[in-house]
């Protein structure tokens, strides 16, 4: 862009006669303009005698001062507008990973529920006399039990009961301790396994506790910052 000139004798001759018509012209400031900002306009207030150095005085655009200038500080040109910056997009967040643990298979382990036992009669009622055995229906069969074992992926342990095909208890949650001691019961095999799969999930909870631990040292370290 072209470095704008100052006020020519004719550009003078113009802004006295608008004066002389009661008007205020607008002028802008060159960049020759000491301590002013170049383009930024103001209005011509009187021309000063002689006519010599700064003798146009104006009151710059958001100003209530009134200064005096050269010609060469002053233009009747008025400056392109500017444009403004394109706003910056937010950069994107990515999107967290999903972290997928798998875990080694759980064999299911039948274990034959414990008998219960018989209550006893009181001491003063006399013994009731036994029922007669009713004769076992041929080719009945007692349907086989069923215990199963499943591991969470967050480490967690339920127990199920099958009665035959029919769901005798529902799943209830077992502690994992529970189940490392009933495993090493079982067999060496099933211990390992069962330990392995505790192991993971030791694993996983630790690296949870130290992404914790971390977050908190940072909060710590912000609220200190803050002067708390």
């Amino acid at each position: 862009m072209a470095k704008r000139s100052g006020l020519s004798d004719g550009d003078v001759d113009g802004l006295r006669a608008q004066l002389a018509a009661g008007e205020h012209p607008l002028v802008w400031f060159t960049s020759a303009a000491v301590g002013m900002e170049a383009g930024k306009s103001a209005k011509v207030l009187a021309f000063t005698e002689p006519e010599e150095g700064d003798f146009i005085q104006v009151r710059p655009t958001g100003s209530k001062d009134e200064i005096s200038f050269s010609p060469a500080e002053l233009t009747v040109e008025k400056p392109p507008a500017r444009r403004k910056p394109p706003a910056a997009k937010p950069a994107a967040k990515p999107e967290p990973k999903e972290t997928v643990v798998e875990y080694p298979y759980v064999p299911e382990v039948p274990v034959k529920p414990e008998p219960k036992p018989k209550p006893k009669p009181a001491a003063e009622a006399p013994a009731p006399a036994p029922a007669p055995a009713r004769p076992a229906r041929k080719g009945a069969k007692t349907p086989d039990v069923t215990v199963t074992l499943v591991s969470t992926g967050d480490g967690e342990w339920t127990v199920e009961v099958l009665q035959g095909t029919r769901k005798a208890v529902r799943p209830v949650a077992v502690s994992p301790a529970a189940v490392a001691q009933a495993a090493k019961l079982i067999n060496p095999e099933v211990s390992e396994i069962v330990e392995g799969v505790l192991d993971a999930a030791r694993a996983q909870q630790l690296a949870k506790v130290e992404q914790l631990r971390a977050e908190l040292e940072a909060a710590q370290k912000a609220l200190e910052d803050l002067g708390a």
